[in-house]
Formats: C-alpha cells, sequence, structure tokens
C-alpha cells in the first residue's frame, strides 16, 4: 500500500532507529503496531500512502526491524516511544508535525501530544488498542505469547493466532492472516518475545492527559477485535474534544480509509 524506500539510520536516545521518508506536503510521523515494522505494516495496513498528500516518515520503533533492541523493559512503554518519536522528530530537523500510527503507534502518538502539545498538531489514531483499566488484562496476554515464543518459537506463536478470529473487516481472507504469518516468520524469537514483554509495561496516558489534548483528532476503529475494542475508540472519542470517529465493520468501510485521511491532514490548508 505504499511504496518503500531506503531507510536511513537515526541516533534517538542512545538507541539507532531506521526510518524512510517518502512524499511531500504536511509533515506526518508515522508508528506502526506491535511486532510490526513499516514495511509489514505498508502491506498489512489499512492505508495507501501513495494518495495521500503528507511528506511522511515511516520508521521502525525500539526492538523492531530494523531498529536496535534495547534491554530495559520499560524502555517500550508507550510514554518512552513517544519520547522517542519527539526526539526522532528533533534529529530530523522537524518542528511541528502530525502524530499517527496504528495500535502502539497510537498509543505513541497520543503520549507525544501529551508530551509536546506545542509540536504535535493533529493526531490520526488507527485502531486504539486496549487501554487504562483493560490493559491489565491484555498485559497478561503479551506475557503469557512472550512465554510461548520463548518456550516453543514463533510458529506455536503463530499458530495460536490462527484460532482467533480476525476483526469483522477480515473474515474469510486468508491471504490476509498469511501474510501476517509470514510477518511473523521474519522475527527472531529473542527478540520478539523480548518487545511482546515490553508491551506489559504500556498503556495510554491518563483520562485526564488526553482529555486535555485540544488538537484535531481523526480515529478509525474496526469492530470484533478485542486487541483494539471499539470501546476504547469511543471513550478516546469522549475525551479527545475535537475528534472524529469512524468505526468499520467491512472491508470497504476499511477501504474508505485512506480518502479520510487524506481529507483530514490537508483540511484548513
Amino acid at each position: 500500500m505504499a511504496p518503500t524506500a531506503a531507510s536511513n539510520r537515526a541516533e534517538v536516545r542512545g538507541t539507532r532507529l531506521a526510518y524512510e521518508t517518502s512524499g511531500s506536503g504536511p509533515q506526518l510521523i508515522w508508528g506502526h503496531g506491535l511486532s510490526m515494522n513499516r514495511v509489514s505494516d505498508a502491506a498489512l495496513g489499512a492505508l495507501d500512502w501513495s494518495r495521500i498528500p503528507v511528506s511522511v516518515v515511516r520508521y521502525d520503533a525500539r526492538g523492531h526491524g530494523e531498529s536496535e533492541s534495547t534491554p530495559d523493559l520499560d524502555g517500550y512503554s508507550w510514554e518512552e516511544l513517544g519520547r522517542d518519536q519527539l526526539a526522532l522528530a528533533d534529529t530530523l530537523g522537524i518542528g511541528e508535525y502530525i502524530a499517527g500510527g496504528a495500535s502502539m503507534g497510537c498509543g505513541t502518538a497520543l503520549h507525544a501530544a501529551v508530551l509536546a502539545p506545542d509540536r504535535v498538531q493533529s493526531l490520526v489514531l488507527v485502531i486504539p488498542p486496549t487501554g487504562w483499566e483493560s490493559r491489565a488484562t491484555q498485559a497478561e496476554q503479551w506475557e503469557v505469547s512472550a512465554a510461548l515464543v520463548e518456550r516453543e518459537g514463533v510458529e506455536a506463536l503463530i499458530a495460536a493466532r490462527a484460532a482467533i478470529e480476525p476483526p469483522d473487516p477480515f473474515r474469510g481472507d486468508e491471504d490476509r492472516r498469511q501474510r501476517q504469518a509470514a510477518a511473523s516468520r521474519a522475527w527472531d524469537p529473542r527478540r520478539l518475545a523480548h518487545v511482546l514483554r515490553g508491551a506489559t509495561r504500556a498503556n495510554l496516558p491518563d483520562r485526564d492527559a488526553v482529555a486535555g489534548i485540544t488538537i484535531p483528532a481523526l480515529i478509525l476503529a474496526w469492530t470484533g477485535d478485542p486487541v483494539h475494542p471499539e470501546s476504547t475508540a469511543r471513550e478516546l472519542a469522549g475525551l479527545l474534544r475535537h475528534s472524529e470517529l469512524h468505526v468499520a465493520s467491512t472491508a470497504a468501510e476499511v477501504g474508505s480509509w485512506t480518502d479520510r485521511v487524506a481529507e483530514f491532514v490537508t483540511r484548513g490548508r
């Protein structure tokens, strides 16, 4: 869904992150989801970047893809990943920008907006993950997944995920399931277990902090996914005073997301 340019490296808070830039227009920094990277995110994601008029920076979060891992599990909290994003923007000479991301990248963008309200102009929040009180249960699942990978390898995790129904828009999409499995097989098992365990440290910003965000936000969610529940998206929409929410239950509805993002990021230009 997006052309992949040659990757670059940036020293960010003691960690070398891989990134690439493309397009022109407003500056947008995009974060992928847990156990993904910028390549698998482009292949499996719901957005066609070639149709969105932005100058986009897509990067591999610490521990993912071509970026370096770090030993401290607390470094994988979404707040710390938000600090990474802001530091990457500094390194690239980007002042104000649109912060966007899917799942883990959504949490990263929210923390960046809380940490630096003068830097983040607007938010594109795609499939918001579990948060707040519901995060504890999901953290337990990430710990179970990490232990499974350590004990039995990546194939065991792929098999466990195959037993779970996909989100509603992708029911019966066997090709997508196979591409997800291929993305998982690209991981070193020890490295994958480490980032899964690091995700147990992650949560969204406190509700009061989210309610203090005054910039525009576009929230895109889908149904039938307990890891990215519709309830989180709806609560975020209630907390973010200048937000708009779109919930998809079909592949066709997800297919409209690129146009929605394109219109949102160019609004007011």
